[in-house]
C-alpha cells in the first residue's frame, strides 16, 4: 500500500439506484494542511482512467497524473489549499468496484455490482470529505468524467461548496460522445477473452481493451495535433503485410499496450456507462429549467478547448450560462489548445495559468 494513501471505510451506502453498497473501501489522497476553520479545503474528482495520485508528496515519490498542476507555488498550491483527490467509487484504483471482492462471497463483484451513477461518485467522495471534519469546500474541482461529477455533486449538495472549477465536461454526453464510448465498450464484451465477465489475468481481454482504448485516443486529442505530430514523410514499409505503415498507428498502439493491464475492463464499462447515464437535468423535473436554480456558489471557472469534439465547447458554454442565471459569476475560458480533450493534461501553460489565477482571487 503506498505510504501517502488513505483508506475510507464506506459502509451501508445507500447509490442512486436503490442498491445498499456495505463494507466499501475508498482510497483517497490528501496534500498540504487543514486549516483550523477547516475551510480551505479543495476536493479534485477524477477523469475515468485516473487515481488518487494527482501529484507527488515529496522528492522520492512517483508523478502523478496532474503533477504541474499541484504542489507548492503551483497552480493549485498546496502551501494554501488542503487538496483532496479520491479515487472514484467504481474504480480498480484502490476503490470498491466491480473488481473488489463483495464481502458476502469473497470473490470480485464483476456484474452483480450495483448500477453505479457519478451522483454516486459525487456522493461517496463527500463522504471522505465530511469524515475530515470539512463541512464546506473551498472548491471543487473536476476534469473530463470528473467536471460531470463536481455537477453531480453540486446538484444534490447545493451548499457543498464555495467555488468550482470544472473543466473539459458539459451536462450531459452529446450523442457522438456517447457513441464513442459504446464502441468502446461493445470493443471490451466482444473480446473472446471477456467470457461473460469471467476472464482471469492469464486470459485477459487484451485485444477489447486495446480497442477501446485506441478508440479513446481517437477522441481524446485533434486531428490538428496529430497533423503536426505525424507528417507523412515519417511513413515505413511494415516488415508483414497491413503491419503498422504509419507513425499513428505505433502511437495508438505503444499507448493500448500500456494501458491494457492498467484498467479492469469491468470497472471501466462501470464508469463509462455512468458518463453516458448522466443528465445534469435529470434533476430539474420541469422541462426548460435551469437544473442549477438551488445551488449556492460564490463563482465558478469554466474551461474548455476549441479542439475538443469529445465535449465541445458549446457544451462549456451551457454551463457558464446555466450558472450566470442563477446569479453566480462565472468565467468562460476556451483556450486555442490543440490538443483536444486532454488539453488539460497537457497544455500546461494554458490552464495552469486559468486555475491558478482564479484560486488566487478566492477567499
Amino acid at each position: 500500500m503506498a505510504r501517502h494513501l488513505n483508506l475510507y471505510k464506506l459502509n451501508n451506502f445507500t447509490m442512486r439506484h436503490g442498491a445498499i453498497l456495505d463494507g466499501a473501501t475508498l482510497a483517497y489522497e490528501t496534500w498540504g494542511k487543514l486549516n483550523k476553520n477547516k475551510d480551505n479545503a479543495i476536493l479534485i474528482f477524477t477523469g475515468l482512467s485516473t487515481d488518487s495520485h494527482a501529484a507527488r508528496h515529496d522528492k522520492d515519490d512517483l508523478d502523478g497524473w496532474w503533477e504541474y498542476m499541484i504542489g507548492s507555488q503551483k497552480a493549485i498550491d498546496t502551501d494554501k489549499w488542503f487538496v483532496i483527490c479520491v479515487s472514484s467509487l467504481g474504480s480498480c484504483k484502490g476503490s470498491t468496484g466491480p473488481c473488489s471482492p463483495e464481502p458476502a462471497t469473497k470473490q470480485p463483484y464483476k456484474f452483480t455490482f450495483p448500477d453505479l451513477t457519478l451522483e454516486d461518485i459525487a456522493n461517496s467522495s463527500l463522504k471522505v470529505v465530511r469524515s475530515l471534519g470539512i463541512e464546506k469546500l473551498a472548491c471543487v474541482v473536476g476534469p473530463s468524467m470528473g467536471g460531470m461529477t463536481a455537477l453531480a455533486l453540486v446538484l444534490q449538495h447545493p451548499n457543498a461548496t464555495n467555488h468550482m472549477i470544472n473543466i473539459a465536461a458539459g451536462c450531459h454526453s452529446q450523442p457522438f460522445s456517447t457513441a464513442i464510448r459504446s464502441l468502446q465498450r461493445e470493443a471490451i464484451l466482444s473480446d473472446v477473452n471477456f467470457k461473460d465477465g469471467n476472464y482471469s489475468s492469464e486470459q485477459w481481454p487484451t485485444q477489447g481493451m486495446k480497442q477501446a482504448r485506441k478508440i479513446g485516443m481517437l477522441s481524446y486529442r485533434s486531428a490538428q495535433e496529430w497533423k503536426e505530430r505525424f507528417p507523412r514523410s515519417l511513413r515505413q514499409r511494415p516488415n508483414k503485410p497491413f503491419g503498422h505503415e504509419f507513425p499513428v498507428e505505433g502511437y495508438l498502439e505503444y499507448h493500448a499496450e500500456k494501458f491494457i493491464h492498467q484498467f479492469d475492463p469491468i470497472s471501466y464499462l462501470y464508469l463509462s456507462r455512468a458518463m453516458d447515464w448522466f443528465d445534469a437535468y435529470d434533476h430539474h423535473h420541469l422541462d426548460n429549467h435551469n437544473p442549477f436554480e438551488k445551488v449556492k456558489i460564490k463563482s465558478a471557472l469554466v474551461i474548455g478547448a476549441q479542439t475538443d469534439f469529445l465535449f465541445p465547447p458549446e457544451q462549456q458554454s451551457e454551463i457558464a450560462r446555466l450558472f450566470n442565471q442563477i446569479s453566480c459569476p462565472t468565467q468562460l475560458q476556451i483556450t486555442p489548445s490543440i490538443q483536444g480533450h486532454d488539453a488539460f493534461l497537457v497544455d500546461k501553460d494554458n490552464y495552469s495559468a486559468l486555475v491558478g489565477h482564479f484560486l488566487s482571487q478566492i477567499n
